[in-house]
């Protein structure tokens, strides 16, 4: 489908022109997404924004194209506030990620959840904007980057508890049913608009891994076998009904990417059966930017799908000096020996501003990074 095998994940570091008026955002709930109307200005600089990055984007030889999601403010929420029926509010506390000296490190605090009426994915904003991203790219691929559906009904049932008496969805399996359906609504008008490709985001997956010390072990759960297949279930729900459709459906995982922190340990090689394995997707982007994610050993549960192309995170976006070459170029051999080597690509762990503040570098360092990408995209493929 594509030339080149270096990829991005999806979002790019935000210019201060447009994080002048995002950097507001956070921190009001008296608005309403897209939140257009709220400030002056707003909507014009973001469309001059995502102009200048797709434009961008080609000058650096990517071919598939996004729009680096200016239009969003975090990597997965703003697609549940698009749908009809959610109220966004500010919680008491953001997310818990690592910091760099191991302490915790608490994330912005808009993060807060209401369902007010039955969910629907009809007339996303999102299709306003692939609209706009497809017009830009001109011959290039585009994709549309939108929250894994498993992650966000764990999100809206297990830590929301946004089910039950007095609540619109009344039990797990409704806000469940609920929630496929509108994400099966959003890929219809998605189909309609011309798209060709989604992927499903997810950081999901590690909650499931033993060696990873927030994993629901931890907890000391029990059915933990049963609760990842319900979650595999989910997705594929969504995955199989995108590939009725005829779209090209993808997926990225990692372990959580905000201001250069993550948030969760735990390797693939736990978990890849269930969830390499047993997920539909067309193409998984995977995390291997450190030893985390342990060796390359969990792609051997792919053997059996010829089919599957696989995105290797070896590279980091969280870091503004160049990647090691030597690295990449081993891991890249070691993973030649388990898969295909023309089902195989390479870029970095995620993106590089899954919410708007982003990462701690410079946009010329971004930039630099993605080309050192491609270059080793290129020597290793060529």
């Amino acid at each position: 489908m594509t030339q080149s095998r270096f990829q991005i994940v999806g979002s790019l570091l935000r210019p201060a022109s447009l994080l002048a008026y995002k950097d507001q955002i956070e921190h009001r709930d008296d608005i309403q997404y897209p939140f257009y109307t709220d400030f002056d200005g707003y909507q014009a600089e973001e469309t001059r924004a995502i102009k200048q990055v797709v434009a961008e984007e080609k000058a650096h030889g990517v071919d598939v194209i996004t729009d680096g999601e200016y239009s969003k403010s975090m990597w997965h929420l703003d697609f549940l506030w698009g749908f009809q029926g959610i109220k966004r509010t500010i919680a008491a506390h953001g997310y818990r990620f690592e910091d760099h000296d191991g302490g915790d490190f608490e994330t912005r605090k808009d993060i807060g959840i209401e369902i007010t009426s039955p969910l629907s994915g009809k007339n996303h904003h999102f299709i306003d904007i692939f609209k706009q991203l497809k017009a830009l790219a001109g011959d290039a691929k585009v994709k549309t980057t939108v929250w894994g559906a498993a992650h966000a009904y764990t999100e809206l049932s297990f830590f929301d508890h946004l089910y039950g008496e007095g609540q619109v969805y009344p039990t797990t399996e409704a806000l469940k049913a609920g929630l496929i359906q509108a994400y099966k609504e959003f890929l219809d008008d998605y189909k309609a608009a011309g798209g060709e490709i989604v992927q499903f985001d997810d950081c999901l997956w590690e909650l499931f891994a033993e060696d990873n010390e927030s994993s629901f072990f931890a907890n000391g759960n029990d059915g933990i076998e049963a609760l990842a297949d319900e979650f595999v279930a989910i997705n594929n729900a969504v995955c199989d009904y995108g590939h009725s459709l005829g779209l090209k459906v993808w997926t990225h995982n990692c372990r959580g990417n905000y201001a250069s922190r993550h948030a969760a340990g735990g390797s693939y090689e736990a978990i890849a059966t269930k969830f390499l394995g047993d997920q539909h997707y067309d193409r998984f982007f995977l995390e291997w930017d450190d030893e985390r994610a342990g060796d390359l050993a969990a792609l051997n549960a792919l053997k059996a799908r010829p089919e599957v192309e696989v995105v290797l995170g070896l590279l980091s976006s969280k870091t503004a000096a160049l990647d090691d070459e030597a690295r990449a170029l081993r891991l890249l051999n070691q993973a030649a020996e388990i898969l295909p080597k023309d089902h195989l690509y390479l870029s970095h762990q995620c993106g590089f501003a899954s919410c708007d503040g982003g990462n701690e570098l410079t946009a010329a360092q971004q930039w630099a990074k993605i080309d050192q990408g491609r270059a080793l995209a290129e020597k290793f493929w060529h």
